[in-house]
């Protein structure tokens, strides 16, 4: 019983270790025209966003944020799936 105690309370500790390596781990997306750029963490917090041309209609402004979030959602994604690896050594679905 103390060993599966043990197992969960370091799994409990490995998990706090990944969740503040995700909050320092900042990466930069742009959209695939290049016109925005975000700046997030591994924890999905948007640091900064950056518009790249001075002049764009609403809708391809519209159009970018989504396409430059999207892929940083999905850059976050697999940065958790990589620090969960690295922890358990196995690959959990959803999150590569």
């Amino acid at each position: 019983m103390f060993d599966k105690m043990k197992q969960l309370m370091d799994m409990q500790k490995k998990m706090q270790e990944m969740k503040r390596a995700l909050d320092n781990t900042n990466f930069e997306i742009s959209s695939s025209d290049g016109l925005i750029k975000i700046t997030m963490n591994g924890s999905q917090e948007v640091k900064e966003v950056s518009i790249q041309a001075e002049q764009l209609d609403k809708p391809a402004l519209e159009k970018a944020m989504k396409d430059a979030y999207n892929r940083a959602i999905k850059r976050s994604h697999d940065l958790a799936g990589q620090k969960m690896k690295e922890i358990t050594g196995f690959n959990l679905p959803g999150l590569t």
